[in-house]
């Protein structure tokens, strides 16, 4: 653990995606990484993907958590020294806990803000979000049912999706308290974030990653060219069927 630590330096800048499951987080991550120079954004802290990525890193399954958070930032940044993760509102209380109890970066009298960027160097919020929630409530229903979470080649579903309006509805409430929990954190910490929208992100993908990487000052080089995204749209002809039956019972 020590050579970890040993040889661990501050990144030049680092960025955060704040959203919501079926937001489009994927969509928006998987396209600043293929540029190469704005790092490998992926759920690192969540506590369900931890192991995989001590795995991915070659880390110990003991490592603490102050080194694993400064082995991913050493292990994920890009040549240019840009680092940056995903971060769901569902786990932010628990990750900012887990920060506070290395007592590197803070301690309890410390705001959530100085704690983030005492980790993360020269922190920039970038805010992905959906303006059809009916049809994000959709998605994370079928991706519930079905376990499909990214639509990738060699990924398929492991079960099937049928309509469920109470789930949709479920789906919808919990969109609604996970949003609010960033609104609030924005408010409580005076940011002001980038926001990404989804539908636009879909609609002028390259337009968009580029706008997004002059937000976070990243030049790319001359010429570059964007391949397509590797993260495919769930959205089709089930989707469609059951925002209509969805309505339907609604106005009945």
């Amino acid at each position: 653990m020590g050579g970890l630590l040993h040889h661990w330096r501050h990144p030049r800048r680092c960025y955060v995606i704040c959203g919501i499951a079926r937001s489009g987080s994927n969509l928006l991550s998987d396209g600043l990484r293929e540029t190469g120079r704005a790092g490998r954004p992926n759920q690192f802290f969540f506590s369900e993907f931890q192991s995989f990525f001590r795995d991915r890193q070659n880390l110990p399954h003991d490592i603490s958590f102050l080194a694993y958070v400064r082995a991913v930032i050493k292990g994920t940044a890009t040549s240019n020294e840009v680092f940056g993760f995903k971060l769901m509102a569902g786990y932010l209380e628990d990750f900012l806990a887990q920060l506070r109890l290395t007592s590197a970066f803070g301690g309890n009298e410390t705001s959530d803000l100085d704690l983030l960027r005492n980790a993360f160097p020269r922190l920039r919020f970038i805010r992905i979000w959906r303006r059809n929630k009916l049809r994000q409530a959709i998605s994370k229903a079928r991706a519930i049912q079905t376990g499909l979470w990214k639509v990738q080649p060699g990924k398929g579903e492991t079960g099937p999706a049928q309509f469920d309006p109470d789930l949709i509805e479920r789906s919808l409430r919990a969109a609604e308290e996970q949003e609010k929990i960033w609104d609030e954190f924005f408010a409580r910490n005076q940011i002001d974030p980038f926001v990404v929208e989804y539908e636009e992100l879909c609609r002028s993908y390259e337009a968009t990653i580029r706008a997004t990487l002059k937000f976070l000052q990243i030049t790319l080089p001359r010429g570059k060219k964007f391949t397509p995204p590797v993260t495919k749209k769930q959205s089709d002809a089930i989707s469609d069927e059951w925002e209509r039956r969805y309505n339907e019972l609604k106005t009945t």
